[in-house]
């Protein structure tokens, strides 16, 4: 365990795979972006050899290439899948719906999604589906990604800094601040979205 830590936590494979977890995480969701974004900042905290800096760049600019990625499949790749597999009248209206509540609240779907587990593989892949314009959808979903990556690595981060001598107290405590904040992202979603 000793070896692999030492080999996670040393630069640059630390950065190099937090980019590729948080770019994998928009198109299969079972890849532990989050996870993976605050035990980078919990190192950054009590590894001095990591910059606090390049974890934020690493985790952004994975989040960012995954969302793209994830909107270029259902760009270039959806419309066969959903003909083949999901067409047919309820399909037709619900893409309808979907395109409506992009046009209406692109920028508030796409970052609100990105706090929600599962949501921002829907709502990017949805966005390139729907014809979203790519500009707006890079637009929001960098912002997305900037605030993601601070939110994740910085909660990791002053966790380690407050209990630098129990790394692990320190990715408890933060893994359940963000599952705390995670299911109130959803019930604030969800109550939102009944209003309308």
């Amino acid at each position: 365990m000793d070896w692999l830590y030492d080999t996670l936590a040393q630069p640059p494979v630390a950065y190099l795979l937090l980019f590729a977890i948080a770019a994998g995480d928009a198109v299969i969701p079972a890849f532990p972006s989050e996870s993976a974004a605050i035990f980078a900042g919990v190192l950054a905290a009590v590894e001095p050899h990591l910059s606090l800096t390049l974890v934020l760049v690493a985790a952004a600019s994975g989040a960012f290439v995954g969302d793209t990625l994830s909107y270029s499949l259902g760009r270039f790749g959806g419309r066969p899948a959903q003909r083949r597999f999901f067409d047919g009248p309820r399909m037709r209206r619900a893409m309808a719906w979907a395109s409506r509540q992009l046009k209406r609240r692109g920028g508030l779907i796409l970052i609100v999604a990105r706090f929600i587990p599962g949501g921002r593989t829907s709502a990017t892949f949805t966005s390139g589906l729907t014809g979203f314009p790519y500009p707006l959808f890079a637009l929001y979903t960098g912002v997305a990604a900037m605030l993601w990556a601070l939110y994740a690595v910085l909660l990791g981060y002053f966790g380690g800094r407050v209990f630098h001598d129990r790394p692990l107290l320190a990715l408890g405590l933060a893994f359940a601040l963000a599952v705390g904040i995670a299911f109130a992202v959803e019930a604030g979603r969800r109550w939102v979205f009944s209003k309308t």
